[in-house]
Parts: C-alpha cells; structure tokens; sequence
C-alpha cells in the first residue's frame, strides 16, 4: 500500500483518532505531575483523563527509531540527519534524544562554541528582520530533521535575538473517556526489620496506589501538511518528512506503547484509519519503511550526520537538604 501524497497535498492536515486498550486486564497508569498527581479533567460526558503529553508523545515517537543498543538510528532512516554528541571519544547523547534537539546543552553550552558557530553561519542573515523560515527550515533539515516534525526554539539571544523557532508538525495525546479511579496500595516489606527507619530505607512502609480505568481511551494524532510544506524545501522533502512522520506512529503503534510499568496499551482496530481525510488507512511497517529509504535516498544531499564534542566538566545542580522529602510523580515516572 502507497501514500497518495497528491490527495494529502490539498489539506491542511492529517488527522488520526485511535482506539486504544490496555493490554492485559482493565486498568492503566495515566501520567502524573509533580503537586497535581493525574490530570484529570471535566467534560460534557463526564470525567475525563490525560493519559500520556503532548511533549511525551514526541519524545516517544522519536525513540521510535533509535537503536539503543547500537547508539544509532535504526537501519531504515539511515541517512537522515542529526547531531551525535561525543565525550572523550565516546558516545554521549545526540539530537534524536536530547528534550530540545538542537537546542541542547551539550550543543551549545560548551566552551570552544564549535558547533554553536557553524550553526550561527548557517543561518546568516537571520539576525535582523523577520525570519526567512526558508532559511531556517533549509539548515534543520541538513542537521537534524527531527527538529522540523517535532518542533525546537533556539532559544540563545545570539541566535537571531533567541526567536528561531519551529512548532511541531506531528503532535499526539492519549486521553481517556469515562475514567474512574481504580484505588489499591500495598507494603514495601522489611522481613528483616519490620519497624527499622524508614526514612534510612529500612521497615516496612505502605501506600497508596491510584490506577484507573475507562470507557474508551484514545490516541490523537495530527500530522499538520501545510506546516510541512510551508517550509518551502520542494516536494521530496516534503514527502520525506509526510513519510517519516507516517513510519514513527505505525512503529509506535507496534511496539512503543509500553508508557509506564502499568500502562502498557495496544491499538485495537487491525486497519488503521484517518479521521481526517477519511477513507486515508495507514500503510503497513514494511511498506512505509521501504518508502521512507526511498525519500532519504532522493534527498540525501540536503542531509548530514553530524558530529560534535563536549569534554566540559558535568557539573551538578544545587543539592536539597538529604531529609527533605522528595516528590517523584514527575511526568512518565514509572510506579
């Protein structure tokens, strides 16, 4: 099965509403916020849930094609661009895994600025005026591609006054319908020393667990096509990036949807169907892949893997008191 790329080169977007499930029994772990827990929510229908981010699920659709074991893109998108950070001669991080792709620290935080100057004098003439989002569109995709799916702010005042800026093109949420809350707990077991210190990590200690359940739970999906072909890069990047995006959410949809310890779903229906336009079915793996070497090869000169260093010092933030009380239900912890 192809891509009609003629029929998606008249809408402004493509849109995905998937049924999901989880997958053994009826109950998930939804995300949770540091000093809000769940993020739940009211809507005519009654209680709702944000199951997983915005800003998760970019991150997750990106780890869809990194390699961890090899520290690399997965075989299929070789020859896309990004930027491997190393230390002392070691792999360190690259822009597939940093928050901020090339916005990252290890990027531009370090002291012989090589990488932050080749990135300045590619986008010259962006320091005054409005932004030629051309320009900036023309020097992501030849460092890192992902930025131009997934969004990145250049945030450094030496970067055209810190206003390089491009918004995703690809965003996603889970949300679920109907939910109720699934209460439970249970006891961290000392058997050696029931009524040791708990604040040292001995004795025993319970609590409380919140899981929920619910009615229907949903991934959204929008791919934004003008977006994409406002950048002005001409129609093989386009269809590259159309086909990248398109590849990251079937491998999500196969296998990356183990969001926490107990939140591990699975898209019910076996045909995957836009919303929006409607009759649009997600290709197959194995045909998007094939599909996706084919835009990288017709592409390939606009792209480069890049490679740069960071031997500074890693220094640590400032240090909480040791009997302060730690809150660990940041976004996506894990029990």
């Amino acid at each position: 099965m192809s891509v009609d790329f003629q029929t998606l080169s008249t809408l402004p977007r493509l849109l995905f509403s998937i049924p999901l499930a989880p997958l053994q029994g009826s109950r998930f772990q939804p995300t949770g916020f540091p000093s809000l827990g769940a993020a739940t929510f009211q809507t005519s229908e009654g209680t709702s849930l944000l199951v997983e981010s915005a800003q998760s699920m970019a991150n997750r659709l990106e780890m869809t094609i990194w390699d961890e074991a090899s520290q690399d893109v997965i075989e299929t998108v070789k020859g896309i661009s990004h930027v491997k950070v190393m230390r002392e001669g070691k792999f360190l991080t690259d822009t597939i895994l940093e928050a901020h792709r090339l916005n990252s620290p290890y990027l531009l935080v370090e002291s012989s600025k090589a990488f932050f100057n080749l990135l300045k004098e590619e986008l010259g003439g962006l320091e005054t005026g409005p932004i030629n989002r051309r320009i900036l569109a023309e020097t992501l995709l030849k460092f890192d591609i992902g930025s131009l799916l997934h969004g990145v702010f250049l945030a450094k005042k030496e970067l055209a006054g810190g206003r390089l800026r491009i918004a995703r093109a690809i965003s996603a949420f889970i949300e679920a319908d109907g939910a109720k809350v699934a209460a439970s707990g249970g006891v961290k077991n000392d058997h050696v020393n029931p009524s040791g210190d708990t604040k040292a990590g001995f004795g025993n200690v319970p609590f409380a667990r919140d899981e929920f359940t619910a009615d229907t739970i949903t991934l959204y999906v929008n791919i934004d096509l003008a977006q994409i072909r406002g950048y002005g890069l001409g129609k093989d990047v386009e269809e590259l990036l159309i086909a990248l995006a398109l590849f990251k959410l079937r491998r999500l949809l196969s296998s990356n949807l183990r969001l926490r310890t107990a939140c591990d779903l699975k898209a019910t229906p076996t045909t995957i169907e836009a919303s929006e336009p409607k009759g649009f079915v997600l290709p197959t793996e194995s045909d998007l892949a094939t599909l996706v070497k084919e835009k990288i090869q017709a592409t390939k000169d606009k792209m480069k893997v890049s490679e740069a260093k960071y031997d500074e010092p890693m220094k640590k933030g400032k240090e909480e008191p040791e009997d302060k009380p730690s809150d660990d239900r940041s976004e996506n912890h894990e029990d």
